[in-house]
């Protein structure tokens, strides 16, 4: 029998389904050849970094790159190629791979057990890049206390510590905004339109990969509980535009626990800005907030 997730401080607790069924239920795309460009770049870069190829890797990496492993620590360009990470999931043999392929940007989401990671690579001048490394290890955290949790929210619903740099950087705050309201009011009518229909979240604390269609499970019960689900604040955030999306790192504290990383991709489709990926992951070795 499936369980309805439950959401801490905007933070999904994963519900008990067989995660398999969940990862394979997104129908794959058939890559077009702009796509094979960007999967086969991703392959290179996986087997490089599983070998330890510190000078192959070198070549691919943006210049405003990040590597988060799956204890929430973000490395900088300079020191991943100063001391070369080991990937959470080797050369990824035996590994689940899905792709969202856009015009100046794609994702690429593999995934093996418990253990998933992140690649958004962007196009530059030069070619493909590789912007974004996100490993999340599912379960990792312990989901917070079930008591009702934080029902206003002020940061991110109505103030934010960030400064949008130009109109698509405010229409995604615009629609952020809107779809933190919507989690903290358990309005699913109002939430949903900011969020792809091929949309994905994964979490240190969720047990498995959350849909669309979970999340809006989840604030339908919690609209007939009353479980307070305010988002966690934003502490920083940087935004990276490439004409039909736009990547957006960031960091937030919930109001009891440890600091958040969040990695999201948000698309224009049909003239609006929605988000279809984030990913989170618990900072393990930074201080916890108590309640």
């Amino acid at each position: 029998m499936r369980r309805i997730p439950f959401v801490t401080n905007g933070f999904v607790i994963g519900i008990a389904f067989c995660f398999n069924l969940a990862f394979l239920s997104l129908s794959p795309t058939i890559p077009a050849a702009d796509d094979q460009s960007v999967l086969q770049a991703d392959h290179e870069f996986v087997q490089a970094a599983a070998k330890g190829d510190t000078a192959a890797v070198g070549k691919v990496l943006d210049a405003d790159f990040t590597w988060t492993d799956a204890d929430g620590k973000t490395r900088a360009r300079a020191e991943v190629l100063a001391s070369l990470p080991t990937p959470a999931l080797g050369n990824e043999t035996g590994a689940q791979v899905k792709q969202q392929i856009h015009s100046q940007a794609g994702a690429v989401m593999s995934g093996r057990d418990k253990t998933h990671v992140l690649r958004i690579w962007v196009r530059r001048p030069t070619g493909w890049r590789l912007l974004v490394y996100h490993e999340v290890t599912l379960g990792r955290q312990a989901p917070g206390p079930s008591a009702p949790g934080v029902k206003d929210c002020e940061n991110p619903c109505k103030t934010l510590p960030f400064k949008p740099r130009n109109e698509a950087e405010q229409a995604i705050v615009a629609s952020w905004q809107a779809l933190e309201t919507g989690v903290t009011n358990h309005d699913a009518a109002a939430w949903s339109p900011h969020i792809a229909d091929e949309f994905v979240m994964l979490g240190s604390s969720n047990d498995h990969p959350l849909s669309k269609a979970d999340r809006i499970a989840t604030l339908n019960l919690q609209k007939q509980t009353g479980f307070g689900s305010a988002p966690a604040p934003l502490v920083s955030a940087q935004m990276f535009d490439f004409g039909d999306a736009v990547v957006m790192t960031s960091r937030h504290q919930p109001y009891a626990g440890k600091p958040v990383h969040v990695s999201r991709l948000w698309i224009k489709r049909n003239g609006q800005w929605i988000m279809t990926i984030s990913y989170q992951t618990t900072m393990q070795a930074a201080p916890a907030k108590a309640g």
